[in-house]
């Protein structure tokens, strides 16, 4: 997904707002005039980091929020897994379930609120448009061997837990490889936080390679390409990876909720509605 003006200049003015230093946002600026034709948010963020670290320092460590947000939602597993478990529709619940965990996201959201997070949960009910997503991703699984799922942030990689199990038990002859980031980027999930919320017991988990917010292919690992390539069904997660997988021609379901104004205006959604949609 190609950068417009409206978002290099949200970009720009994100970093203003948080680092007074003109060294570091004229460099921010030369990254974004500079920026390659089809660069995404993803590699502008990647390159924005190590701006940060030559003209200020390492970027700060979100290990300890990451910690609270796993602790948080695996606190509530088991009771989470009870309700879909119940539910009329096991998976669909918990495909609803892992994209509230999508609402965990620092580097979008100014005040990540653990009370608006919980609330989310009150509605666990796909929506229509979902339901004929949800149609589809069901068929494409019936025929699959292989899926890959695309992560996205700490905590929610519980919720992906969840659903995976309901997705291993609906569909059995699926292989399914988990990706998470290859280093620490603000809030994402990492191999840590997988094996921290023991995802790796359950599930073949690999990372994207590189400490970049997103999934681009051209930067991936020869392992994480050929986990994409190979995969009959791919289920990408969250705002950064669409930006960074959408429009790459990789026939991918994408699940997330509209957190900023590119996504708001591109749906003509309200803030924090969710979006499961196939591209070809």
């Amino acid at each position: 997904m190609v950068l417009n003006n409206s978002c290099v200049k949200c970009m720009y003015d994100r970093q203003a707002s948080k680092i007074d230093n003109k060294d570091y946002l004229a460099e921010v600026k030369n990254i974004l005039d500079n920026r390659a034709d089809n660069a995404c948010s993803a590699e502008m963020n990647f390159a924005f980091n190590q701006a940060h670290e030559k003209y200020i320092g390492p970027m700060p460590s979100f290990k300890d929020i990451n910690k609270k947000f796993n602790d948080l939602v695996l606190s509530m597993e088991s009771d989470l897994e009870s309700e879909i478990e119940k539910s009329g529709d096991p998976l669909a619940t918990s495909l609803v379930m892992a994209r509230i965990g999508n609402y965990i996201d620092f580097g979008v959201i100014q005040n990540v609120q653990e009370s608006e997070f919980l609330g989310l949960f009150k509605n666990t009910d796909m929506r229509e448009d979902d339901k004929r997503t949800y149609e589809l991703f069901c068929k494409k699984c019936s025929e699959a061997k292989s899926f890959l799922l695309l992560t996205d942030n700490c905590g929610e990689i519980v919720l992906d837990k969840l659903m995976l199990r309901q997705l291993k038990k609906r569909f059995p002859q699926m292989d399914i490889t988990v990706m998470v980031r290859g280093g620490e980027v603000s809030n994402d999930a990492t191999i840590e936080d997988a094996k921290y919320v023991g995802l790796v017991d359950e599930f073949n988990v690999i990372t994207n390679g590189e400490h970049i917010a997103g999934t681009v292919y051209r930067r991936l690992p020869d392992y994480a390409k050929s986990a994409v390539d190979n995969a009959d069904v791919i289920l990408s997660k969250g705002q950064a990876n669409y930006e960074s997988f959408a429009g790459e021609g990789h026939k991918a379901f994408f699940t997330f909720l509209c957190k900023c104004d590119l996504f708001i205006n591109r749906f003509n959604v309200p803030r924090l509605t969710g979006i499961f949609v196939y591209e070809e």
